[in-house]
């Protein structure tokens, strides 16, 4: 079955910032940025949502005009920072930061959530929605971090590069489908 991961719009005030589950307000650009992420999907018969307002503002766009409910799933929900939540990039201990990148996926210097852990959670999530036969064409609206744990195919830091636009989305399959 189709499952696509869609990115939420531009939150306001974010550069720079390290802000996980923060709920962001988004940008004024939100109207146009929702219509062309509307017009670049496919066929959707179901709606699953990360709770923050961030996502589900522009879950529930695309779902009134498919006509459908929006379906809050809080395993879609952003990585956990932990005390780095709302800092700037720039100002989190050097040490820290060092000890993330030298065990990228277990290291948890923040205290909250491991990449390790987030994919898990992702992936368990995503398996499930996929298997849903009551429809035929998920959406799921998520978070970059959500979406690079999703699409990462390895354990190295570079494995989770990719780059997902606000308002962008990518097609998710299992990875025994990809091989």
């Amino acid at each position: 079955m189709p499952l696509t991961l869609l990115r939420h719009t531009t939150p306001n005030r974010h550069q720079g910032l390290c802000y996980g589950r923060l709920d962001l307000d988004l940008a004024d650009t939100f109207a146009a940025e929702a219509q062309r992420a509307l017009a670049a999907l496919g066929k959707v018969t179901a709606i699953h949502s990360s709770p923050l307002s961030r996502c589900m503002r522009l879950a529930e766009f695309i779902a009134e005009k498919h006509e459908l409910s929006v379906l809050a799933e809080p395993r879609l929900i952003e990585m956990d920072f932990g005390r780095w939540e709302g800092l700037p990039w720039s100002h989190l201990p050097r040490e820290e930061l060092d000890a993330w990148a030298e065990d990228f996926m277990h290291a948890r210097p923040h205290g909250g959530e491991s990449v390790a852990m987030l994919r898990e959670r992702v992936l368990s999530v995503l398996d499930e929605i996929s298997k849903d036969r009551s429809f035929d064409a998920a959406l799921c609206v998520t978070h970059s971090g959500v979406i690079k744990a999703a699409m990462a195919r390895g354990d190295q830091s570079t494995d989770f590069d990719l780059t997902v636009a606000f308002g962008g989305s990518v097609a998710w399959s299992p990875i025994e489908d990809c091989v």
